[in-house]
């Protein structure tokens, strides 16, 4: 039978309905706090953050030598003078093929040259007419350039080449070295041939040495040519003190000249060959290698030589 409810149990219910209620709003105030304390998550901002300054690290002082030393050298007229002769030098092997080893072609000359000897020089008579020899001294191909002259100043005991006096005044102001030629006629006084070269030139001071130009007998015998030969080159001697140079050509030479004249320097004519075939003891100075060179400030083919020697050997051979 179920109890009956007195004042004193409304009371409790009261109490607890109360408490019950209490209990339920704070955990709602707490919860809306705790709503509001949270904050929403924001969206990331697609603005870029400002970069930090970046700290900036000096070059080593290895580094740097190493950029100074390549700068120095790219900078510097010798490394580019290296690349163009390097350039040159693999231009002038491809345009060298097919040609003779050591006897190629030279385009402003129109001739081959013996490419193993560094001092050239041409000979030069009437034939040649006037010359420029500003321009002879101007022209240069590579390592080639005019550096010496020979020109006729006498033949016989009679005849004057026309253009010698003008040629031994102007080429040595053009600053080529000169040397003068006779030629020789064996049918004549030896003696009286050199008396006359006497008289139209002597050497001096930076001069090569005189030359006598023996190439034919003349009608005489080779003994009597050799006699008269002798006979001028002994005079030339004793009056300059200076030996002069024998020039023929090479089958002149190995006929009649050979063993006979074997104490005088040579000059000795053999064309369109790579080399000079001569014995090693044969005393040759010049060898005249051409005679249809072309020659700038020169209207006709000229005679090219080169010199059996280099530059100091050229200059001791000079007349002091």
């Amino acid at each position: 039978m179920p109890k009956r409810l007195t004042a004193s149990h409304f009371k409790k219910l009261a109490a607890s309905a109360l408490c019950f209620i209490s209990k339920r709003y704070y955990l709602c105030r707490v919860s809306i706090v705790n709503k509001k304390a949270v904050p929403k998550k924001r969206r990331a901002s697609s603005r870029k953050k400002p970069a930090g300054k970046k700290i900036k690290k000096g070059l080593s002082p290895a580094v740097k030598i190493l950029i100074g030393a390549l700068l120095l050298i790219l900078l510097s007229p010798f490394y580019y003078g290296y690349v163009l002769k390097t350039f040159s030098a693999t231009w002038r092997w491809v345009a060298d093929i097919g040609e003779t080893p050591g006897y190629r072609t030279y385009d402003d000359f129109d001739i081959p040259i013996p490419s193993k000897y560094s001092v050239h020089g041409i000979d030069v008579s009437s034939y040649q007419g006037k010359i420029n020899w500003q321009k002879v001294k101007e022209m240069r191909e590579d390592d080639v350039e005019i550096r010496f002259a020979f020109i006729k100043a006498t033949e016989g005991i009679m005849h004057v080449d026309p253009y010698f006096q003008r040629n031994w005044r102007e080429a040595p102001k053009a600053g080529i070295v000169c040397g003068a030629y006779h030629y020789f006629k064996p049918n004549k006084s030896g003696k009286w041939q050199a008396r006359f070269f006497l008289q139209t030139v002597r050497p001096e001071k930076g001069d090569l040495p005189m030359v006598v130009d023996v190439e034919e007998l003349n009608g005489v015998a080779p003994e009597r040519m050799r006699k008269e030969l002798a006979l001028f080159l002994d005079h030339i001697k004793s009056k300059t003190e200076v030996k002069p140079i024998i020039y023929t050509g090479l089958s002149f030479y190995r006929d009649y000249l050979k063993g006979h004249f074997d104490d005088y320097d040579l000059w000795i004519a053999h064309y369109y060959k790579s080399e000079l075939k001569v014995s090693k003891t044969t005393r040759w100075k010049f060898w005249q290698h051409s005679d249809k060179a072309r020659i700038n400030g020169v209207g006709h083919v000229v005679d090219m030589n080169v010199f059996n020697g280099d530059s100091l050997a050229f200059d001791r051979l000079i007349v002091r």
